[in-house]
């Protein structure tokens, strides 16, 4: 499922070329070419629904990681030094966001893509704004073990990315992921979390190809996720791709069907 990842940077490329760009990866467009998922110009699919919904999670895609980025950059401002991305597949955050002096980034993925992404880091000879610490472990497995001994100190605040993973899995794997992040976060530590919002299995899911990472989809955010979070300990916000599209300055006007994408986003702090 690693690919998913490759997938995800083609969409971060494709917007760091825009002029008006609400962020700039400069690794992406290495990623998806290492992944074969790079032509320019840029190939979208033939089928106008199949188009749609591409355009659709593309979109989520851009306004989640612009979202993301806020919030790290307000957990850095807080004085956390502590991040921990969760399936971080692509993720450049450590090379192309300023961090403070004694940020420690800990990326936690499956030694697949972090042995792919070693290689295209080697080849762009990338260096880290941060101390980078990569953390090869399946989420199905004790990852909080192998966490903790690549560093990681339960003790001190964490801000805690799990950026399109939710809604790969189900309900009760969702539960104790929570509960494993709850248990390695001392107060003052934060979280963003997307989440798949109401019917988007139903709406992109039910057609899509088999094998994409939409026909992988399982998990939806609960009727009331701030209450959710709440019984896990967490004080959260909730917002919509819509609201925060908008407040960015890419608002959606009376979108066609698929137009906004997967996806509620969720920032949350540990009191």
């Amino acid at each position: 499922m690693w690919a998913t990842g490759v997938g995800v940077a083609r969409v971060r490329a494709l917007e760091s070329e825009r002029e008006n760009a609400l962020f700039r990866d400069p690794l992406a467009r290495a990623f998806a070419a290492a992944g074969g998922l790079w032509s320019s110009p840029p190939r979208l699919p033939d089928d106008e629904a199949a188009r749609r919904r591409w355009l659709g999670v593309a979109f989520s895609i851009v306004i989640r990681t612009k979202f993301l980025d806020d919030l790290l950059e307000q957990a850095s401002a807080a004085g956390v030094r502590q991040v921990v991305l969760l399936g971080a597949g692509m993720d450049s955050r450590a090379f192309r966001m300023d961090w403070p002096e004694g940020t420690r980034l800990f990326e936690v993925d499956t030694a697949a893509p972090l042995d792919f992404k070693a290689s295209v880091l080697r080849q762009e000879r990338a260096v880290a704004r941060c101390e980078r610490i990569t953390v090869p472990v399946d989420l199905r497995d004790d990852w909080p073990g192998a966490l903790a001994a690549a560093g990681h100190d339960a003790a001190a605040p964490t801000v805690w990315i799990a950026e399109g993973l939710l809604i790969y899995l189900p309900e009760d794997a969702v539960e104790l992921l929570l509960a494993r992040i709850g248990a390695r976060s001392a107060i003052g530590s934060r979280m963003g979390l997307t989440l798949g919002s109401r019917g988007v299995i139903e709406r992109f899911g039910a057609d899509a190809v088999p094998g994409s990472p939409a026909s992988m989809w399982v998990s939806e955010m609960p009727d009331d996720p701030v209450g959710w979070l709440a019984g896990h300990g967490w004080e959260a916000d909730c917002h919509t791709l819509r609201e925060r599209a908008a407040a960015y300055g890419r608002p959606v006007s009376t979108p066609p069907q698929h137009a906004e994408g997967p996806g509620g986003l969720v920032s949350a702090v540990r009191r």
